[in-house]
């Protein structure tokens, strides 16, 4: 039961936190000094992957040999994955070896957190806070339109690469329009906005059935203690089901950031 008081603040005398309200998620640990702002818990989660990550890295490539140890091994088969079913997948073979070092640490980080929402005793994902997914967001952002910027050889360039050829002059300007909101607005704005709602999702999920079945469980009462029993089964059978979808959700982000440079590299639209 200890996961109880990882996920949600324990109650008071007479309160309930269940269902949970967006308050129940602000987790502040404490106050920036001089300043407003407060250093909370996906803060300290985010800063403990990246750490982690770093750390990991040095320990298995340092002593890099032919046949390779347990961790060279898996480091090696996370970086394959990034590097041919990813990068070269979606860039192509010409021009895809210089993005796998941000490809792969983008794939990485975003793995590592996602599932912090299934590992004890963190339980918390913090791409679950929307401000995470957008920081990566725009991070790729910038890169893929600097890449097509630089590809194509300026700003006009670039956006007449936007355009199919062979179109009516007329009809070009709406098309550039809906190209503009695409390119600018809505591809950001997806690319976040998926990680985050699955993120936050399946975390509310996990939530309600754990923290349901054990608010069920403390009734002392003889049914309703029996439902807390399948409830905490679905939300063991939730959990490894949720740990599929932050490995994809991951994987997702990451093609979908390849997939952007590799249009912006594109010859032709």
């Amino acid at each position: 039961m200890a996961a109880v008081g990882l996920v949600l603040p324990m109650a008071e005398e007479g309160e309930s936190h269940f269902p949970p309200t967006p308050g129940d998620f602000w987790q502040p640990m404490f106050a920036i000094p001089g300043t407003e702002y407060f250093f909370t818990r996906p803060m300290a989660l985010v800063l403990i992957a990246t750490v982690a990550l770093m750390v990991w890295l040095q320990l298995t490539t340092r002593r890099a040999a032919v046949v390779p140890g347990k961790g060279q091994w898996v480091t090696e088969q996370v970086y394959n994955f990034a590097r041919n079913g990813i990068a070269r997948d979606m860039i192509g073979s010409r021009d895809f070896m210089r993005f796998v070092p941000f490809l792969f640490a983008l794939f990485t980080f975003i793995l590592l957190n996602n599932l912090f929402g299934i590992v004890p005793p963190f339980q918390n994902p913090p791409m679950a806070r929307i401000g995470f997914p957008l920081g990566l967001t725009l991070i790729v952002y910038v890169v893929y339109h600097w890449v097509g910027l630089r590809h194509k050889g300026g700003v006009g360039p670039y956006l007449a690469s936007m355009l199919p050829s062979g179109l009516p002059g007329w009809i070009k300007p709406f098309i550039l329009l809906l190209e503009l909101i695409t390119f600018f607005i809505t591809r950001p704005l997806t690319l976040a906005l998926r990680l985050f709602g699955n993120m936050f999702a399946g975390h509310m999920l996990l939530v309600v059935f754990i923290v349901g079945g054990w608010y069920l469980f403390k009734t002392f009462e003889p049914g309703l203690m029996l439902v807390a029993i399948p409830a905490w089964i679905l939300g063991a059978m939730l959990t490894v089901f949720e740990g599929l979808i932050q490995f994809l959700q991951a994987y997702v982000f990451t093609l979908l950031a390849a997939s952007y440079i590799g249009g912006a590299l594109a010859d032709e639209h």
